[in-house]
C-alpha cells in the first residue's frame, strides 16, 4: 500500500528561468545567486539533456513542452554538481518537469510565498506549473509523512496557500488523503475538507485533480464512490499512483474503470517511478525506474496528462536503506535513472 513522502525543501535558489521557442530554435536560461552566477544554456534531447549548448525544437522531447523545469529542486542541485556519467544520468530527472509540493512544513505565508515564486517563473515561461498541496489534517495516518495542518487550521491555510497562485497550475489535491479515507483517528471532516480545497484552489484558476490512490489500493468501484464523495463541482477530475510504482497500462485501465463511475471525469497518472512497474513494496524500493517522461495527452481515453508528481531521488522515508522522507538520496536517484528506458 503506498504512503505519500513529503519532499524537503531546501533553501530555494534565486533563480528564474525563461523559455524561448522560435521556429527553429529553443534556449533554456537559467541566472543562479551564487559565486559562479552565470547565463547556461541547455540543450534538451530526447534522453534529457546534451552537454552544455543549445539544440534545435525537433531535439525537445514531447514531455516537456508545455510543463515547467524548476530549477530548484534537489535533482537539479545534485546534476549541477555532479560530472561524467553521474551528471548524464541526474539529466533525466533534473531537466524534467515535475511538481511543487507544499505543506505544512512551512507556516502558510511562507507556503503562498513559495506558491506565488513557483507559479510565477511558470507563468513567466509560458508553461504550466504542477503544484502538489499536501496539508490535510492526519496526514499519513503518522507514518512516515505524518502531520498536515490542524482540523480548525486547514480552510485558512488552503485559503493562503491559494491567494500565492498565479497563471493556471496544475494542482493534485491532497495524495492519498481518500485512500486512507477512515483508517486513522485526527481526519476530521476530510471530505468537507477536501470540497473546500478544491473549490478555493478553482477559484484561484488551478486545475484541481482530487487524489485517489493506485490501482493496487482500492477497488474501481470504491475509488469512485470516494471521489463522488467530494463531488466534482469544481475539480476537474481525479489523481492516480501518486508516488507509486504501478506501470502506466496497469494504471490507465483501472483509471478508464474509475472514470466510467464518476460520468467520465479525466484523470492524471504519476509515472515518475514506474518504469519497471511495482515489486510490491512502497518505501524506497531497489531495482525501479524512471517511467515516461511527462506530457499532456489528448486522444480518445480520460487520460489528460502523465505528470511526474513524486520528485525522484528523493526519499519515502527511513527504509530501505533510505534517509529521511523528503531528503536527497542520490545513489537511488541513480539507480531509477539508470534502469530508465530512454
Amino acid at each position: 500500500m503506498s504512503r505519500l513522502r513529503r519532499r524537503t525543501r531546501t533553501a530555494a535558489l534565486a533563480a528564474a528561468l525563461a523559455l524561448v521557442t522560435t521556429g527553429t530554435l529553443m534556449a533554456v536560461t537559467l541566472t543562479a545567486q551564487t559565486a559562479t552566477a552565470g547565463v547556461t544554456s541547455l540543450g534538451v534531447t530526447s534522453l534529457g539533456v546534451t552537454s552544455l549548448g543549445v539544440t534545435s525544437p525537433e531535439a525537445e522531447p514531447v514531455a516537456a513542452a508545455e510543463l515547467y523545469v524548476d530549477p530548484t529542486t534537489q535533482a537539479y542541485a545534485a546534476w549541477e554538481a555532479a560530472g561524467g556519467t553521474d551528471k548524464e544520468l541526474l539529466a533525466k530527472i533534473a531537466l524534467t518537469p515535475q511538481a511543487y509540493w507544499v505543506g505544512n512544513w512551512a507556516d502558510a505565508d511562507h507556503s503562498r510565498a513559495e506558491v506565488a515564486d513557483y507559479t510565477g517563473r511558470a507563468a513567466a515561461a509560458g508553461r504550466t506549473g504542477v503544484l502538489t498541496v499536501y496539508a490535510i489534517p492526519g496526514r499519513d495516518c503518522g507514518n512516515h509523512s505524518g502531520g498536515g495542518v490542524p482540523e480548525s487550521e486547514y480552510a485558512r491555510w488552503v485559503d493562503t496557500v491559494a491567494g500565492g497562485i498565479e497563471g493556471s497550475p496544475v494542482v493534485i489535491l491532497e495524495p492519498d488523503a481518500l485512500a486512507q479515507l477512515g483508517d486513522c483517528d485526527g481526519q476530521g471532516d476530510r471530505v468537507g475538507y477536501l470540497r473546500y480545497a478544491a473549490a478555493a484552489l478553482t477559484d484561484a484558476g488551478a486545475r484541481v485533480y482530487v487524489d485517489a490512490g493506485h490501482s493496487g489500493w482500492l477497488s474501481p468501484a470504491e475509488a469512485a464512490r470516494r471521489l463522488q464523495l467530494v463531488g466534482f463541482s469544481d475539480a476537474v477530475g481525479f489523481a492516480l499512483n501518486t508516488s507509486n510504482y504501478q506501470t502506466t497500462a496497469a494504471t490507465q485501465a483501472y483509471a478508464e474503470q474509475v472514470s466510467a463511475q464518476v460520468g467520465g471525469r479525466p484523470y492524471v497518472i504519476d509515472t515518475s517511478r514506474n518504469g519497471n512497474g511495482s515489486n510490491g513494496e512502497w518505501c524506497n524500493p531497489r531495482g525501479r525506474a524512471l517511467g515516461e517522461q511527462p506530457r499532456f495527452v489528448d486522444d480518445a481515453t480520460s487520460l489528460d496528462a502523465l505528470l511526474w508528481v513524486k520528485l525522484p531521488g528523493e526519499s519515502d522515508g527511513a527504509c530501505n536503506g533510505g534517509p529521511v522522507a523528503g531528503a536527497w538520496w542520490q545513489e537511488i536517484a541513480l539507480e531509477l535513472a539508470a534502469n530508465a528506458s530512454w
